[in-house]
């Protein structure tokens, strides 16, 4: 098992500044590759206040906000348009990307597409659901509605 710190929120294991104990090579060939996690020492220690810090910066400013956006997300369906084949299955698959660019097209705010997570892979048209982790404490479901593109 090794230390790491996380730079990034990763689902399932913390927020940004957070410190984590996972197996070796989960953090030697995932986290630490892609940028998610630095190894953990007793000078990266003093970091991590900086990243905390800069992580409140980034989320959204008062509850009172996070709440209107959630508000606004969960009764707006976000259309999405795809290149579709026989019986409406889509060529490749709907990442959370498209579902963040659908988001901010619509006028509903940006969100980051790491805050976006999906249950299932979106394959065929029709309606779906996402959620959005708006806040550590607030989370947002909304409905995607997968369209042919023309």
């Amino acid at each position: 098992m090794s230390k790491v710190i996380l730079t990034n929120e990763v689902s399932g294991l913390g927020s940004a500044g957070d410190v984590i104990e996972v197996k070796n090579g989960y953090a030697r060939n995932y986290l630490i590759p892609q940028g998610f996690a630095v190894a953990w020492t007793r000078g990266g220690e003093k970091q991590v206040a900086q990243i905390r810090a800069a992580r409140t910066a980034r989320e959204l400013a008062t509850l009172e906000e996070a709440q209107a956006l959630k508000a606004k997300l969960e009764e707006t369906k976000v259309k999405l348009a795809a290149k579709v084949g026989r019986d409406g299955r889509l060529f490749g698959s709907i990442k959370t990307g498209d579902i963040a660019e659908a988001v901010a097209a619509a006028g509903l705010g940006d969100i980051d597409k790491r805050k976006v997570e999906i249950a299932t892979p979106i394959k065929f048209t029709g309606e779906h659901e996402a959620t959005v982790r708006l806040r550590d404490d607030l989370v947002a479901t909304i409905t995607v509605q997968v369209v042919a593109a023309k």
